[in-house]
């Protein structure tokens, strides 16, 4: 039971990482294609797009990096993460452009560095 339950937060780690990507991707793209371009402004930058990403951030951050301290002990991957989701948070609040994106990006790196830390405890 253990082993499976160690096989699912790894899974859910690797799935945060791979969201803090896509999410960083996101920001980038959406800067350019709509300040650039003019393309896409309504898509990219829907709050329904952001909201959504940043409660997927805050269930799989809380359930993999929460089993991961209790279970290894180690609050450094929890308190980066709860710091990179608090950036993201605020990026919410500041608006569109590029004060929104530095914060977005700020966070997913955050977030994508506590998995990682957390998949390298579990090891």
């Amino acid at each position: 039971m253990r082993e499976a339950i160690a096989a699912i937060r790894n899974r859910l780690d690797r799935v945060g990482i791979v969201l803090s990507g896509l999410c960083a991707l996101h920001c980038i793209l959406s800067i350019v294609l709509v300040s650039a371009l003019g393309l896409g402004g309504q898509a990219l930058l829907a709050p329904s797009i952001h909201e959504i990403g940043l409660a997927l951030a805050v269930a799989v951050g809380a359930v993999t990096l929460g089993i991961g301290a209790w279970r290894h002990g180690a609050p450094g991957p929890l308190l980066i993460g709860t710091c990179g989701v608090a950036l993201m948070t605020s990026a919410l609040l500041v608006g569109h452009g590029l004060p929104e994106a530095l914060l977005t990006i700020a966070g997913v790196v955050l977030v994508a560095a506590a998995h990682i830390r957390n998949l390298r405890h579990a090891a």
